[in-house]
């Protein structure tokens, strides 16, 4: 569209919208109209003949009538071109304003303070028409020229009061000055109203811009979201054959090397199963399926044992890993998702640090506890601090190395400490480097820590396990590692064939895949064994990082591992499951 059809399209809308307007004025004007003019005949009526007023009155009315009707309906009359309908309206306010300078007539008949009132009741007339005809020159012009010309004649030529005939003048000249001062606000009523108008029509094409910017933002987060869940599930597939297979070679006997080999595979798995476990992070969070458990926790230990973690990792960048804390800080939030966090920002601080230290001090200030994490690296510029913890931003990392991550650690923060009401600054320390300050409230008292045992010497003998999977790679696999681990394995590829098994070795648990064949789910199979044996453990193993798939599996109180599921992963189900 070039800019004269624009223009011209606003030309029509303001003219349409005048039309609107007039529509709404010759509703609300006729009653003040008629009275005025009522007012006009009662100051007439000793000096006319009555049949005069009353036709002049019945043909005020008849016109009032018509613009009632004309008006009333002009505004919708799509079968009229918008200019014949301008005109119209144009035709009927000069109508308007002729009949209502017929008044004038009696002028010569009546006394100087009667002239003077129906002079009044004209000119407040025509100001009124200023706002009735929305400043729109013409139509105010049709109105004002037939009023306001003849009655400034009239008082100029047409009255014979003795004694003064400089004030006719003096007022013939002053009614020509307010007419003029009429025209003049008519005009810049007429501007302000049209800039208005041009101004409602920026906003809205404005707001048609934005909604189709959300719009498509919206539609990309959605395609985001369906790849990220399409190519995690497609990865994970082959990496969960993969893994299951480089988990049981690892059981076996091997010489030195093999057994070195097999550690590298598991260890490379690891790490990318990291990577794709961040990209399900962020699925659960957005899709809140993600439920804290507090407890208490006291922050000296927690933190202490995660800095011995990371401390290899530091010592091998040449990086001092400090951490002060002098007395025990006890504090109530969800142990995991909280350690999460910590890891996040510590592993970070490490990344993004080529020299110095990184400084984690836990402080108690009366009934709050703050955590600070302060490393002397790059630091993050002030331009970037609002994209830090967007997806996949990262600070100096522009060829995208795989030692730095995705870019989902401050992502994955940000939505924790949110979930769990934790407050999370970011400051500039003075040296260089970046401070990450959590503040979370504190608690009285001491508890002892919770144990959670491990599954490596859990025995696993007298499990039986339905595993039901659609892929033949991923069965066998399956079938390898738990027997690796002891139990008795069942295979199915589907729903029926996993039922008919159900029925003649009734399972103590199932371990099943999301996506079989066709329309046939692991949640469909889960459920047609749990009619058989309604106390059977149920694990649904999952590609799926899709937030629906993952209320789904929640809603069907189903617990959910996702692949690739290393030997590890699966130990501490069966522990949980066994009650080993």
């Amino acid at each position: 569209m070039d800019s004269s059809t624009a223009a011209l399209i606003r030309v029509e809308s303001y003219e349409q919208q005048l039309l609107d307007l007039l529509s709404k004025q010759v509703r609300r004007v006729p009653l003040p109209v008629f009275v005025c003019t009522c007012m006009i005949a009662g100051m007439a009526w000793p000096y006319v003949p009555t049949s005069v007023l009353v036709a002049w009155l019945a043909t005020v009315v008849g016109v009032l009538a018509l613009r009632w009707r004309i008006l009333g309906r002009l505004h919708a009359d799509a079968r009229r071109p918008l200019e014949a309908r301008i005109r119209i309206a144009v035709a009927l306010s000069a109508l308007n304003g002729s009949v209502h300078g017929l008044s004038l007539f009696f002028f010569p008949a009546l006394p100087r303070f009667e002239c003077a009132v129906v002079s009044m009741v004209l000119i407040g007339l025509s100001a009124g028409s200023v706002v009735t005809t929305a400043g729109h020159r013409a139509v105010f012009l049709a109105y004002s020229l037939p009023t306001l010309g003849p009655l400034a004649l009239m008082w100029a030529f047409g009255t014979s009061f003795a004694g003064s005939g400089w004030l006719h003048w003096v007022m013939a000249a002053m009614i020509l000055v307010f007419a003029g001062i009429l025209d003049a606000v008519a005009r810049d009523m007429g501007r302000v109203m049209r800039e208005s108008f041009d101004i409602r029509m920026e906003r809205s094409a404005l707001n048609r811009d934005l909604q189709q910017a959300l719009d498509v933002a919206e539609a990309a987060s959605r395609a985001k979201t369906r790849f990220l869940a399409s190519a995690s599930h497609d990865l994970r597939q082959p990496m969960q054959a993969l893994a299951l297979f480089a988990s049981a070679l690892a059981m076996r006997p091997l010489d030195e090397r093999s057994h070195e080999i097999a550690l590298h595979m598991n260890t490379a798995l690891n790490d990318l199963t990291s990577e794709l476990d961040a990209l399900l992070d962020v699925s659960k969070l957005d899709a809140k399926v993600v439920t804290p458990e507090p407890c208490e926790i006291d922050l000296q230990s927690q933190l202490r044992r995660i800095c011995e973690s990371f401390r290899p990792s530091a010592e091998a960048k040449g990086l001092e890993l400090v951490l002060t804390a002098a007395a025990p800080v006890y504090v109530r939030t969800d142990r995991k998702l909280f350690e999460r966090v910590l890891r996040n920002l510590i592993e970070n601080a490490i990344k993004y640090t080529d020299s110095g230290k990184v400084h984690v001090l836990v402080e108690r200030d009366g009934t709050r506890a703050c955590v600070a994490i302060t490393d002397t690296g790059c630091g993050i510029p002030e331009e970037e601090r609002s994209h830090v913890f967007e997806e996949f931003y990262q600070v100096n990392n522009p060829e995208r190395h795989r030692s730095r991550g995705l870019g989902l650690g401050l992502a994955i923060v940000k939505r924790l400490v949110e979930l769990l009401g934790i407050s999370l600054e970011l400051q500039t320390p003075p040296e260089r480097g970046t401070r990450f300050v959590l503040t979370l409230a504190t608690i009285p008292g001491m508890t002892g820590a919770t144990t959670v045992k491990g599954g490596d010497d859990a025995q696993f003998g007298k499990l039986r396990i339905l595993v039901v999977d659609d892929e033949e790679e991923i069965r066998i696999g399956m079938r390898t590692l738990l027997e690796e681990l002891g139990c008795r394995v069942m295979l199915a590829s589907a729903t029926p064939e996993a039922v008919a098994l159900a029925r003649s070795g009734r399972p103590d648990a199932v371990i099943a895949d999301f996506r079989l064949r066709g329309t046939d789910t692991g949640l469909k199979t889960i459920l047609a064994v749990r009619a058989i044996t309604p106390a059977v453990h149920a694990i649904l193993m999952t590609g799926e990082t899709a937030p629906d798939r993952l209320r789904e599996a929640q809603d069907a109180n189903v617990n959910v591992i996702h692949k690739p599921v290393v030997a590890e992963v699966l130990k501490q189900e069966l522990v949980r499951l066994s009650g080993t």
